[in-house]
């Protein structure tokens, strides 16, 4: 596993071995806007995940994902806030992330 103090390390890292797209949250899956690509919970796995602590409040934390997916055999990365997402996705896509919470 690699440490990083940054999230700009991580996501520099991660594009360096090819987790080169940008992931959104929508209220069912992930989007790729650059690509127009919307994959579903069972459409791609996270092999990779790493947590940054926010300097003066832990509100300002932040989650680093590396997804891949057979789905036109791609590879990306979703940046989001601890907690942020859980208010407006669905069930099914909701359980893939916190799976990696944990």
């Amino acid at each position: 596993m690699h440490v990083y103090d940054t999230i700009t390390a991580a996501l520099a890292d991660l594009d360096s071995r090819g987790y080169n797209l940008d992931f959104n949250l929508t209220p069912e899956a992930l989007e790729c806007k650059e690509i127009d690509l919307i994959l579903m919970p069972e459409e791609f796995e996270i092999e990779e995940i790493y947590r940054f602590e926010g300097m003066t409040d832990p509100a300002d934390s932040s989650v680093v994902y590396a997804i891949s997916s057979n789905v036109g055999n791609l590879k990306g990365v979703l940046v989001d806030g601890y907690g942020v997402y859980a208010e407006n996705v669905s069930p099914e896509l909701l359980n893939k992330l916190k799976i990696h919470h944990e």
